[in-house]
């Protein structure tokens, strides 16, 4: 009997090390992933959300050029507040891959949350395994869906916790731009960003505002990359077009360790 306590005891504490270790190295990568002293590397995994040949002949045309936005806006809006690194991020588009990541729990309950978030991360770790180029400092898992059959998609995420995002986007050449505003978007929650919108998707003010101070405060022209949208009226707020159409807000920028 004393043997079997003294075993059970001896896998909690190896289990308990196991852990530590696993949080340890989450809480240094999230440091170094807004340290913005070394750029940043974005592996994006292409998946056939549906399973249509036309998604499958969409994604085999994807080209590393087609995430060159989210690049570009990540540099230009780095540079309006100072970031020292002239190129704080880079995309890579790996080849598709036929897994799916597991789906969230329909529940808000917190453990089940918990362990869907561990089996994310476990399964994003294999699939980096299986890639035969090198692993990216933060992984982007894009489902593309037909746009003919889907005319809405599922909530995308972003996880500061294993910086692992997933994507519900649209396999459509003219859709990329939006496709990109939604990585983007789901790319700086797996750096700290928070949402900066409220229930029926219209953002918060001042935060979620590109311009909070302009007179007359509507409409705006542009969206805060966090509030999701363009304020329009008090009650209307529209879908960025494009990276174009949105920047970072200070609360923002402050969240990812762009100004302290």
């Amino acid at each position: 009997m004393a043997k079997a306590d003294g075993l059970s005891t001896l896998r909690k504490i190896i289990l308990l090390m196991i852990l530590a270790a696993v949080a340890l190295g989450s809480y240094l990568s999230r440091v170094r992933s807004t340290d913005w002293i070394e750029p940043l590397w974005v592996t994006v995994y292409p998946i056939n959300g549906d399973d249509s040949a036309e998604t499958d002949s969409y994604i085999n045309q994807l080209e590393q050029a087609d995430f060159l936005d989210v690049e570009n806006f990540i540099q230009r809006e780095a540079s309006r507040f100072s970031v020292g690194n002239a190129d704080p991020l880079f995309m890579k588009l790996r080849m598709p891959i036929d897994e799916r990541p597991p789906e969230p729990p329909a529940s808000r309950n917190l453990l089940s949350i918990m362990w869907w978030s561990l089996r994310l991360r476990v399964w994003a770790n294999g699939v980096e395994r299986k890639d035969p180029e090198p692993g990216g400092d933060i992984r982007i898992f894009v489902l593309y869906y037909d746009p003919t059959v889907h005319i809405t998609l599922r909530h995308s995420l972003g996880l500061q916790k294993g910086l692992i995002g997933v994507v519900h986007a649209f396999a459509r050449a003219d859709l990329n731009p939006q496709n990109n505003v939604v990585i983007a978007h789901e790319l700086l929650h797996t750096l700290g960003a928070t949402d900066k919108y409220q229930d029926g998707n219209y953002p918060v003010f001042p935060q979620g505002f590109a311009d909070p101070d302009k007179q007359p405060l509507l409409p705006q022209t542009h969206a805060e990359i966090m509030g999701g949208r363009i304020p329009k009226t008090e009650d209307q707020a529209e879908i960025p077009p494009s990276l174009r159409n949105v920047v970072v807000g200070p609360t923002t920028a402050k969240e990812i360790n762009w100004i302290q």
